[in-house]
């Protein structure tokens, strides 16, 4: 019979999970006893499950102060992400073929943009990872081809930094903007300016499997996939309506919770800047001001990101490495060869909403420990 690990859990990757809330989770329980049927229907059931499947579409706009009939639920920020960049992109390709996107976009915007087979434009960004207004109106000018549509995401994933969407739509003038606002939404008040943006419910502390697509009123956008016959013509397949309302349910308390978790959160990220870079030949990456207020990334000259993230797991730290999009195989980050950043031995740590100061600083004993002893094993 095998022994229980005694060494205590302290997950800090909620860059790309967040725990399912607690108002979720007791929404989530209700809903699946009274949101099971399809809600095209007309019987009772089905009348019964549209009623909460609309419920859910205004909850969350009331949580992000956009309009119900901007709301769409999806199968996953991915699937929202999509949906509003190709939406927007297949209104004006005959004219204006080109697509443009920042340098540090998550790759889900950047496979879209490829899959279009029109021409790309990148927007560069600064050291610390901000998209400039300016180099946005350089770019567009000196694009091959008319952009049909811009990409600027509100808040880097992997390293935090938060960008002016609102000066980038303001020098875009007709190019539509797509935000992809899945690192910030419910953390940060939705940025002014976008046509077409997209969440992901997981992220906030809602349901896996949850996207959320907003689309302006009055944006020109037309389904860029095979139709189908919803009630909502952004959407596509049965929605599922309890996970649609508890991802919600989690947003509106993320929403009101945020002021409080945003200060303790910042600090606590404080604290690790602060004693990351007082370590030996590590460099601490994005905005230390401009920044999502519960992530940090940081890398350690001379180590690989898989022996820091495995080492580190195994004292009970669950950390996060490589790119944000693909740091399941610890693929080199293109955010961090976009700033110039060391893109090896990098280390991308995010708090939970229960993260606690205990946390942290037990973080921040094992930290030196496993860097020296990492170093250590090198045979110069």
């Amino acid at each position: 019979m095998s022994t229980p690990d005694p060494t205590p859990r302290r997950p800090l990757d909620a860059a790309s999970s967040e725990p399912l809330h607690p108002r979720a989770r007791e929404v989530l329980a209700a809903a699946l006893d009274q949101g099971w049927a399809d809600p095209r229907r007309l019987h009772h059931e089905a009348r019964r499950a549209r009623m909460l499947l609309d419920n859910a579409r205004e909850a969350a706009a009331e949580a992000l102060d956009v309009r119900a009939d901007e709301v769409t639920f999806t199968t996953s920020g991915t699937d929202a992400v999509h949906r509003g960049l190709l939406g927007l992109h297949a209104v004006r390709r005959r004219t204006s073929p080109a697509v443009a996107h920042s340098a540090v976009e998550h790759s889900s915007v950047v496979h879209a943009a490829r899959w279009t087979g029109d021409p790309l434009v990148e927007v560069p960004v600064t050291p610390t990872g901000e998209v400039l207004a300016t180099a946005v109106a350089e770019a567009l000018a000196s694009a091959p081809a008319p952009a049909g549509v811009l990409a600027v995401q509100s808040a880097n994933h992997e390293v935090g930094t938060v960008h002016d969407v609102a000066a980038a739509a303001e020098v875009a003038g007709d190019v539509p903007l797509f935000v992809d606002a899945c690192a910030s939404l419910g953390r940060l008040p939705l940025p002014r300016g976008w046509a077409a943006a997209a969440g992901s419910s997981h992220k906030w502390g809602g349901p896996a499997g949850v996207g959320l697509l907003l689309v302006r009123k009055g944006a020109r956008w037309r389904n860029p996939f095979p139709g189908d016959d919803r009630a909502d013509e952004r959407a596509c397949g049965f929605e599922n309506v309890p996970a649609a309302l508890a991802a919600a349910a989690a947003l509106q308390a993320m929403v009101q919770e945020r002021q409080e978790t945003a200060a303790r959160q910042h600090a606590l990220v404080d604290r690790i800047r602060e004693a990351a870079a007082a370590l030996p030949d590590v460099e601490v990456v994005g905005d230390p001001v401009r920044r999502l207020p519960h992530l940090v990334t940081f890398s350690c000259l001379y180590l690989d990101g898989e022996s820091l993230v495995t080492e580190l797991d195994r004292r009970g730290f669950g950390v996060a490495s490589g790119s944000a999009c693909t740091s399941s195989t610890l693929t080199p980050s293109h955010v961090l060869a976009a700033m110039g950043a060391l893109t090896h031995g990098n280390l991308r740590v995010s708090l939970h909403q229960g993260t606690t100061e205990a946390d942290v600083e037990a973080f921040l004993e094992a930290l030196p420990e496993v860097v020296d002893e990492l170093r250590g094993r090198i045979t110069w």
